[in-house]
Order: C-alpha cells, then structure tokens, then sequence
C-alpha cells in the first residue's frame, strides 16, 4: 500500500475531514502483522538516519498536529523513539512565552529547525498559529489569515536550504477522543496526562476542523506535504507514519561520504 499517496493532501485541495474516515486501516486487520512491519521500518529507517548524519548535507524536519489526545506522544514514542539521540531532536511548542510574544510567531520556530545530518520533530509548531490563535480569537483575523502565506513562504526557504519536510495530522475522531480522556481520568498513571483546558477545547471541536482544514488545503505543497493520518487504531498510525518517513528517506538516495585520506595506507596495529 502507497500510504504517502493515499493519504497525502493535493496542493489547492479542498479538506474536508468529515468525509476521512479516522479508523481507515487500509483493509489491514491483523495488529500483530502492522507491527511486524513498523519494527522492519523502525529497523531500516534507523539505518537512513546514520546516512543522513554522515552525509551532513540535508536535515529532515517532522511535524506533528492534531486534536489533543490524537497520539502526537505516541508517534514520537514508538516511531522516532528508537532513533539516536544524537542527530535527532524533538522539540515541543507550547503557548509562548513573553520573549517569543515579542517576535514574529515565526522566530521561535526557526531556531528549532534541524542543522544539517538531523532530524528534527515538531510536536504542535507554527501550525497553531492558525488554528489555536485563530479559533480563541487571539488576534485579529487581518493578522492571522496573512500567516498561511507566511507559513508557505518559509517552509519554502527551508526546502530550498536542503530542509525536507514532511508533515502529519494525526486524524481522530470526536468519539474516540473521549475515550481517551476517559482513560487519563480513571488511569492513576495518566493522572497527569489530563488537563482540564483539553476538555475545555473539545468544546471547540467543530471550529477546530474548520481551522484544520483550511490550514491542510492552503498549506500542502509540493516542498512541504501534509498527510492525514487516520489514527483511532495507534498500530496503523505508526505504521503509516513510520512508512513514510522511511520512503522519504530513500528518496533522497543520499550517500555516505568518501573519506578525506586514503584509507588503504591507514595501518592499525
């Protein structure tokens, strides 16, 4: 199954969430066999990692979106977990602090961007700009309707500085979302996990989807893709996910680099 072509958002297309069924599992019914495949993925796509390290050439930058409880922490947990810490950098955007406020929304997130040889994943990013900011009204709309411009016009800059992007929006649905907070409030080990303002925001869900599917039509492009993600079923989500990131990966066809000296003088004794 070509999941980056199922799921991936056309530039200029018109989202419309309601019609993307969140438990899609591509007609897979064994959770034992997606989790074969998600270890043989996690397998070769620690093997692209060290390539793209010692190349040092192109970063890969991961954002992650979607409604709270979606499994932004579950993705990074089982599908970029296992990568090495040492090119791979995860970085969390919460509501900004007094500094970042004094900047543009975009400031904070550029200083985030992976350096050559890493990776970088997002978990939230400059995404909530348009969505958080623009459904608690927390700035005027002739300020944040001008961002989707921005946003593409700086994703733009990094593709074209060798920074690939790939983008996730981890689809859940409302009902599914429910159950998962009822697990963080009846798990004492998830007690902390629940935050009464998520419960406040899914009052905000049907807004929540305009924002998301404005921000997915006007914001997938050639440079920097979206893909929906149907997630209620997480043994999909990360094999999707992992899928991927692992094709895009290869497609680069990166090469190790030819060493500086020859080696074949080099004698070790």
């Amino acid at each position: 199954m070509n999941y980056a072509k199922r799921f991936r958002i056309a530039p200029g297309e018109k989202v419309a969430l309601g019609r993307r069924d969140p438990g899609d599992t591509c007609g897979l019914k064994s959770k034992k066999d997606a989790k074969a495949e998600t270890r043989k993925n996690l397998k070769r796509l620690a093997e692209l990692q060290y390539t793209l390290y010692a190349e040092g050439r192109r970063a890969l930058l991961i954002v992650l979106q979607g409604m709270d409880a979606a499994g932004k922490d579950g993705t990074i947990r089982h599908v970029m977990g296992p990568m090495n810490p040492q090119s791979c950098r995860v970085t969390s955007f919460k509501a900004p602090t007094e500094e970042e406020l004094a900047h543009d929304f975009l400031w904070r997130i550029h200083r985030a961007v992976p350096r050559a040889g890493e990776i970088g994943i997002f978990n939230r990013s400059h995404y909530e700009d348009v969505l958080v900011v623009r459904v608690r009204k927390l700035c005027p709309k002739r300020r944040w309707s001008k961002r989707y411009r921005q946003i593409n016009d700086f994703e733009r800059l990094l593709a074209e500085n060798d920074v690939h992007i790939l983008k996730f929006y981890l689809h859940i649905g409302k009902d599914e979302q429910l159950e998962r907070f009822r697990a963080r409030l009846e798990d004492p080990r998830k007690h902390w996990k629940a935050n009464p303002q998520d419960f406040e925001e899914r009052t905000r869900w049907d807004d929540y989807m305009q924002a998301y599917e404005e921000a997915l039509g006007r914001c997938s492009t050639s440079w920097a893709p979206w893909y929906v993600i149907p997630s209620n079923r997480k043994w999909f989500r990360n094999l999707a996910v992992s899928q991927i990131v692992v094709e895009a990966l290869e497609a680069l066809d990166m090469k190790f680099p030819k060493p500086a000296f020859d080696v074949s003088k080099i004698k070790v004794e």
